[in-house]
């Protein structure tokens, strides 16, 4: 029986009124059984400031047997449990702490069981967390922080006016009618640099809102999806950020269809954990976020884009030194302002990306502004912010990668930032950079 009907069994047998304290707890009552509004991403709707994340251990040589997961295109849990001891452990803490379980899950690269929860209505978050602090159940408490992505929310998308005939110009490799108008791309050489690689087999993870996997301009593109966010597969392929950022890394040339994308060859591995909003922008929680940094782990990805910003956080913070201590490159994109002390910026080997066009403190640049890519439904249309800047470098990274799969995320910059990536300097150009690092490649 899963920690969630055992607590609500025992919620309603009466057995949490005798609540007690343990290790400095706060005194507990029992949680309500009252319906609870819909969750979205862990918390009820508008009582995220209500919500707790807590995070007991969770042994593999404890783990009951699994009979895993169906496979599918939308797939919720991962095929890894929680133990009966880490359940255990979880509903003792809840008992003493007066705490309403809402979801959990377990991650596996961690070897923790999670869960988020709601604290008794009128008390201090602060304080419930200063007590979770001090239970020697706990390995992890902390609060439901909340992320953003960062492309900038966008007029209702629009196809343009292909430039030229469907059979491309005669001084361009591609047939693609958009092509001319990615003067980003073309910037970067990127054209040349698929006489040398087209990031071919790289396994790149795009955590970030769904995306329509459908398009034309995706079609071929060996894409694994799941959604940690909803159960809506249509939902899933209308979302725009999602789709903005895979095209721009992985659309597929000489198909006499829309675009080009830098890496083509790659492999995408969609997770959706953020969720549009109503004004165009799309939000992401510790509770998505951290399912999918353990599914990319948990499925080899290489290369990890996350366009998104936020707070600090140590369960996401955690999760992300085990994927850069197995050499997976994580990609992340500059938030307005420039700030590097947060999620992921702030956790060391992370590559941090701004606009080319307004460079600031030597960081990497990137395009960002007015880029062309894709849009749901098999339209396009311009795209800017930084998440599309990050999309670019995570696009070059799976082209190094074809090359050098041994690459890590410090390595990858040391090699753009010393072919020009340094803004404001020479821009970046991805024949110099894949020259560097295969001598027979000869694109420029």
């Amino acid at each position: 029986m899963s920690f969630r009907r055992r607590l609500a069994r025992l919620a309603l047998a009466g057995t949490l009124a005798g609540a007690f304290t343990l290790g400095g707890c706060v005194n507990a009552t029992a949680p309500s059984t009252a319906p609870l509004p819909t969750l979205i991403g862990g918390a009820p709707a508008d009582e995220a400031g209500r919500v707790v994340v807590i995070a007991v251990a969770n042994q593999a040589g404890e783990l009951p047997l699994s009979s895993g997961t169906t496979p599918g295109l939308y797939v919720k849990k991962p095929g890894y449990v929680a133990s009966l001891r880490a359940e255990a452990l979880m509903e003792q803490v809840a008992r003493a702490h007066g705490l309403r379980p809402l979801d959990a899950w377990p991650i596996r690269s961690l070897g923790l069981h999670c869960a988020t929860f709601l604290i008794p209505e009128g008390a201090a978050r602060s304080e419930v967390l200063a007590a979770l602090a001090r239970d020697p159940r706990v390995v992890l408490t902390q609060p439901l922080n909340e992320f953003g992505t960062l492309g900038e929310p966008a007029a209702p998308p629009t196809k343009p006016t292909p430039a030229i005939d469907s059979k491309g110009p005669p001084d361009l490799p591609y047939n693609d009618p958009y092509l001319p108008l990615q003067r980003g791309l073309l910037g970067l050489g990127v054209p040349q640099a698929h006489r040398c690689a087209r990031g071919d087999g790289v396994r790149v993870a795009v955590i970030d809102t769904g995306m329509d996997i459908g398009h034309p301009d995706l079609a071929g593109v060996p894409t694994a999806t799941a959604n940690f966010v909803d159960h809506d597969a249509a939902r899933f392929q209308r979302d725009h950020h999602g789709t903005e950022v895979a095209g721009l890394i992985a659309a597929q040339p000489g198909n006499a269809t829309g675009i080009v994308g830098i890496a083509p060859g790659a492999r995408l591995i969609a997770l959706k954990a953020c969720w549009e909003r109503s004004d165009g922008s799309a939000s992401c929680n510790s509770f998505t976020l951290s399912q999918a940094l353990a599914a990319a782990i948990d499925r080899g990805a290489q290369v990890i884009n996350l366009s998104l910003g936020g707070p600090a956080d140590e369960l996401l913070t955690r999760l992300l030194r085990v994927a850069l201590a197995r050499g997976m490159v994580v990609v992340g994109a500059v938030p307005p302002g420039g700030a590097r002390d947060g999620f992921p910026l702030g956790v060391p080997g992370v590559i941090a990306v701004q606009d080319a066009a307004a460079p600031a403190g030597g960081m990497l640049g990137a395009p960002a502004r007015e880029v062309l890519t894709l849009m749901p439904g098999g339209r396009y249309d311009f795209a800017s912010g930084t998440s599309m800047a990050a999309a670019h470098v995570t696009g070059l990274a799976a082209l190094l990668l074809q090359h050098h799969p041994r690459l890590d995320g410090p390595r990858i910059e040391k090699l753009l930032r010393e072919q020009g990536g340094i803004q404001p300097a020479a821009p970046l150009n991805a024949c110099r950079v894949l020259e560097a690092v295969a001598p027979r490649c000869r694109c420029s």
